[in-house]
């Protein structure tokens, strides 16, 4: 069962990476359905593990652009700033927030994400 549950691990980190390093980010997307589902991770474990996923993941995939040259760091750095203010915010608001209204809030920014991308790309 040990093994079952380690091949469920990596598969869900490979298809994150993936996911991630082909779009630009969204591995987080992916990978809270997987961590709930296969990993039987409770909502409140499965979105914060996937938060500490993806941040090595991010760094790896911002890593590639930038050495190949397609990640303009001056640009990035205002939105970096406002994603780390984001970020202790969000942290301090997760334990206040009913995860019903958490869920319910992540399934509208999965479907908008899919809306824009495929109507106003």
């Amino acid at each position: 069962m040990k093994e079952k549950t380690n091949l469920r691990a990596a598969l869900s980190g490979a298809a994150a990476g993936l996911v991630n390093g082909f779009f630009g980010g969204g591995g987080g997307m992916l990978l809270v359905p997987l961590l709930s589902r296969w990993l039987k991770l409770g909502d409140q474990k499965a979105f914060a593990t996937s938060v500490a996923i993806i941040l090595p993941l991010c760094v790896l995939s911002s890593a590639i652009y930038l050495f190949r040259g397609g990640l303009e760091l001056s640009a990035a750095l205002p939105y970096l700033l406002g994603g780390a203010l984001g970020g202790i915010l969000g942290g301090r608001l997760f334990k206040k927030v009913n995860m019903l209204w958490l869920r319910r809030g992540f399934a509208l920014l999965i479907l908008y994400a899919g809306i824009r991308s495929a109507f106003f790309a």
